[in-house]
């Protein structure tokens, strides 16, 4: 069987609400998710190996954990034998980086549902298929769809069709941050805003008026990315500046290519050394 190719988008938090701490399980929070015309290359086909054959590759492949969300996934519908016994040989060309807050690894394991459920490889309803995918995360489900979605406090996911058409300057520092370290750390909180979705949550106006409660944390514990946000705000026709979901890469807003690779070069000038993208929501 020839290997197939399916694209693994990134995701970047436009909003992150901090709703409310609950004491030794986790936080209950709330965003707004859209996904850039930048992904992780999957490869895949059947194997008739007696186990399922997992390779990384690529710029940001190293050093990633056994316990990755491929292996979790892959794990747990073998458990509920959703997969009849079939193996997969599965290859990721990693061109998203790791703790980026970019969900890199999460996207990774919700296309592979995704595309077992389109192919029938798996027979069960995408809900149930979401409430696995929960299992490994809670943003993992928000690879089911590559478009812009509310999540509420209570996980809800809601679909929004409307086209922001923002273009990105995305930018990461050389470390990346401890989504468990960042939230130990947070004490920003904020009141529920999006428990009754509107499609102006998508509007310019709200988008750039929208916060990410996690930064203060990510400043204090590395205020290297604060000067980074100050710098990117300077840039010429920055509409805004954000970091998406526990960082450490840092999101630059702009209406326009042309704006966007501007900030780009003037941006390399001053960091060398710093990996940066520039692309645009899908």
């Amino acid at each position: 069987m020839r290997l197939l190719k399916i694209k693994s988008y990134a995701k970047i938090n436009l909003s992150l609400n901090i709703i409310k701490k609950i004491p030794k399980k986790h936080h209950l929070i709330e965003s707004l998710v859209t996904f850039i015309n930048f992904y992780d290359l999957i490869y895949i086909r059947e194997t008739k190996t007696l186990k399922h054959k997992i390779k990384f590759l690529g710029k940001f492949s190293k050093n990633i954990s056994k316990n990755n969300s491929v292996n979790k996934l892959l794990n747990l519908l073998d458990e509920k034998d959703l997969l009849k016994g079939r193996k997969f040989e599965i290859k990721i060309i990693k061109n998203i980086p790791q703790k980026s807050g970019m969900g890199g690894g999460s996207m990774n394991a919700s296309t592979l549902a995704k595309f077992f459920l389109k192919r029938k490889i798996v027979n069960l309803s995408k809900k149930n298929m979401c409430n696995i995918l929960k299992s490994i995360g809670s943003d993992v489900p928000l690879g089911m769809n590559f478009k812009n979605t509310v999540m509420s406090k209570t996980g809800k996911l809601t679909i929004n069709e409307k086209k922001i058409g923002l273009y990105t300057l995305i930018v990461k520092p050389n470390f990346g941050c401890s989504t468990k370290i960042i939230y130990s750390k947070n004490k920003e909180q904020t009141k529920p805003k999006y428990n009754n979705p509107k499609s102006s949550l998508f509007t310019i106006k709200n988008i750039t008026n929208s916060k990410n409660d996690l930064e203060k944390a990510a400043f204090k514990l590395n205020p290297k990315l604060k000067n980074l946000k100050l710098f990117l705000s300077s840039l010429p026709n920055t509409m805004c500046v954000r970091m998406t979901g526990s960082g450490s890469c840092l999101v630059a807003y702009y209406q326009s290519k042309k704006k966007a690779l501007k900030g780009l070069g003037l941006f390399k000038k001053k960091y060398k050394n710093y990996w940066c993208i520039v692309s645009k929501t899908v």
